[in-house]
């Protein structure tokens, strides 16, 4: 890559440092690019109880500071955040023009929730988790993630280069933009127009299996796999498997690329208080009600299936580089090995749905956080941790 190269993908991801231009983006995907629906299905929605706690004054302690929830909002440029403790809304707010009936970015929290479908198919024995990708997409056969295996791409297992490019992370994620968003391309910009086309520049520099390499297109390659087993649009498996059956209040949504191909791996978009109901059918081990919408022993082992040969501990994207390693990976789902069996569906800018049995807890946060080394991430799953540990010693 040239410099002039360089310099045009910095100056591409100039609106990132922005958070009203993020905003503008975060809830007003459908606006901006085509979408398809996720249908919320033809029954009534599921009534989520409301027991408010006033969680406002409560100190949360990080690294020798305290601070309140509100540091926290301002920090993160939160949109919505809203906390469910033992099957009840507890806290609530809407800021910056979210309001609850407005479906919200959930960019990299949708991997997981790609992850939860291709587990349940697998349980159900409709997916070999042996099976190359390209057993199932034979155009990818010779590709890195064609010869990987659907294992290998639920643990994030490739290592990649596209188009013969060196690999990296920033500057792949800035091009998979220019795949699914023209208004994002830069000029002069020849790359591939289709996700389909993006994935076939794709070759490996390493064995899959081997190492964990954060990348989008283990995520959309899975997702054409399960668009080949099923024969459904990702819109319409994520309806029929679990959207439809969670008691939604609204219709989800996913933007597309020039295929009319969902950007499986991000470009979803739903309301916080359906992503609550997906995270609440999980901390019940997959129910609704009595409807067992998720296999239980899919929901059960998220935290605990992680296969031999994978790395038990890997770092979350946004540490600093000489961070410890304090995380698991599991099946797209995020784990922090914390006392309580939590797991969470993370994405930039702030995106989060955070489950934890042992706490009784879902959450759900959605932000226009900016994304920059001279911004401190915002400590979220300390936060949510905290806010659960208070509410199970005072109810």
């Amino acid at each position: 890559m040239n410099a002039t190269d360089r310099l045009g993908d910095l100056l591409w991801s100039r609106g990132y440092t922005d958070p009203a231009w993020i905003r503008r983006f975060t809830s007003a995907g459908r606006e901006l690019s085509p979408s398809r629906r996720v249908w919320r299905g033809p029954a009534p929605a599921r009534a989520l109880p409301d027991r408010p706690a006033d969680l406002d004054a409560l100190d949360i302690a990080l690294g020798g500071a305290t601070f309140k929830l509100e540091d926290l909002f301002t920090t993160a440029q939160t949109d919505a955040f809203l906390v469910m403790h033992r099957g009840a809304v507890v806290y609530e707010t809407y800021r910056h023009g979210t309001e609850a009936h407005t479906p919200h970015f959930n960019a990299s929290a949708a991997k997981s929730y790609v992850g939860l479908m291709a587990a349940t198919l697998a349980h159900q024995g409709l997916l070999d988790r042996s099976a190359k990708a390209s057993s199932y997409v034979p155009e990818l056969a010779g590709t890195a993630f064609g010869d990987a295996a659907v294992e290998d791409l639920l643990h994030m297992g490739t290592q990649v280069s596209y188009a013969g490019r060196p690999f990296d992370k920033a500057i792949e994620a800035q091009r998979y933009y220019s795949v699914i968003a023209p208004q994002l391309r830069p000029f002069g910009y020849s790359g591939p127009t289709t996700i389909r086309e993006h994935l076939l520049t794709a070759r490996a520099t390493g064995a899959p299996g081997a190492e964990f390499r954060y990348e989008n297109g283990n995520v959309e390659t899975l997702a054409e796999v399960l668009r080949r087993v099923t024969g459904l649009t990702t819109s319409a498996l994520l309806s029929e498997m679990i959207w439809s059956k969670i008691g939604a209040e609204e219709d989800a949504y996913y933007i597309l690329d020039g295929d009319g191909v969902e950007a499986a791996c991000g470009g979803f978009s739903a309301t916080a208080r359906d992503v609550a109901r997906l995270g609440e059918m999980l901390r019940r081990g997959g129910a609704v009600g009595d409807r067992q919408v998720v296999p239980e022993e899919v929901a059960m082992t998220i935290t605990s299936g992680v296969p031999d040969g994978y790395p038990r501990r890997v770092r979350f994207p946004a540490a600093p580089p000489d961070s410890p390693a304090t995380l698991s990976y599991h099946d797209l789902w995020w784990i922090p090995n914390d006392p309580y069996g939590s797991y969470l569906a993370s994405g930039i800018h702030g995106q989060r749905l955070f489950v934890s049995p042992g706490l009784d807890l879902v959450a759900v946060h959605f932000g226009s956080q900016v994304i920059s080394p001279d911004v401190p991430v915002a400590p979220l799953v300390q936060a949510f941790l905290r806010v659960g540990s208070h509410l199970r010693a005072i109810s």
